[in-house]
């Protein structure tokens, strides 16, 4: 599979998995709070999946971009520590299944 078909993959499954987790959670617009969710986790994923930096361990790639995309939806919600902490476990496990742990 390539690498952007793995990162196709990837984000689906982490955006599925960050709109389950918030599905018993309450906001004022819940269709639009899971939505911006689903997109922002796909998103980590499809570039995650897009991007190859030489002599950078898969990990640290899948780290980097998934505090990037997650950062300014943490610094509009100011809920920072599950933001970027889902963002970066996510990150480091596609970046590492897609580019290798080394």
């Amino acid at each position: 599979m390539s690498n952007i078909t793995s990162g196709l993959v990837a984000g689906l499954i982490f955006g599925a998995i960050s709109v389950a987790t918030m599905l018993p959670m309450s906001f004022p617009d819940k269709n639009v709070a899971l939505l911006a969710a689903f997109i922002n986790r796909f998103a980590i994923g499809l570039v995650i999946g897009c991007v190859t930096l030489p002599s950078w361990p898969g990990w640290s790639v899948g780290l980097l971009f998934a505090l990037l995309l997650s950062l300014p939806a943490a610094l509009i919600t100011k809920a920072y520590a599950p933001i970027l902490t889902i963002g970066a476990v996510g990150g480091v496990i596609i970046g590492g299944v897609i580019h290798g742990w080394r």
